[in-house]
């Protein structure tokens, strides 16, 4: 049994109708490697269950989740209990291929921003257009939230998820549920 503990500890702050809250222990391997290499295609459909994601989209199936980060760079969610197996079969897998696939589970906190204005709150806070006809369900981005590196996708209406690094946790956390409390002005 692990001793593992979110960085938010399930942290929850509610103000204007919007809802920003810890999401917990959540698993995540950091895999890159060349897209193009059938082997990585077919190891990420059969020991993840899911495709390569198109560029600035997240794919998901259930509790598992992977998200285009960069050219070469994805993003795996999967249950935190499951994560070092996955990443043990994944290394197996592609031995002698060039790739690199890291637990990053515990230095990474994942936060719900949810409800009506839950797209303006973190506009508010990021160089991003989060209107609906620019940033719909499956899409993510990588980028600044304030003064720190935040990903954030949607995956659902009014339902939005921001990942950061673990040190800066109560920050983000911070910062979204104050831009929450300070009021929506109706600007998406």
């Amino acid at each position: 049994m692990s001793n593992a503990v979110s960085a938010l500890n399930g942290k929850v702050a509610t103000a204007n109708g919007v809802t920003v809250r810890d999401c917990g222990l959540q698993g995540m391997i950091s895999m890159r490697g060349t897209f193009e290499d059938e082997n990585f295609f077919t190891v990420l459909s059969h020991i993840i269950g899911l495709e390569i994601p198109d560029v600035r989209t997240i794919v998901s199936n259930g509790d598992r989740s992977v998200a285009w980060m960069s050219p070469d760079e994805l993003l795996v969610l999967v249950p935190y209990a499951d994560v070092n197996g996955i990443v043990a079969q994944i290394e197996e897998a592609l031995q002698g291929s060039h790739f690199l696939a890291v637990n990053v589970s515990d230095a990474r906190s994942l936060i719900a921003v949810e409800g009506e204005g839950a797209a303006e709150v973190i506009a508010k806070n990021v160089p991003v257009d989060l209107s609906a006809g620019a940033f719909g369900e499956g899409m993510v981005r990588r980028t600044r939230m304030a003064q720190v590196a935040a990903a954030v996708w949607c995956d659902g209406t009014n339902s939005y998820k921001v990942i950061c690094f673990r040190s800066v946790s109560t920050y983000v956390f911070d910062l979204l549920a104050q831009s929450a409390k300070d009021g929506l002005v109706g600007a998406l």
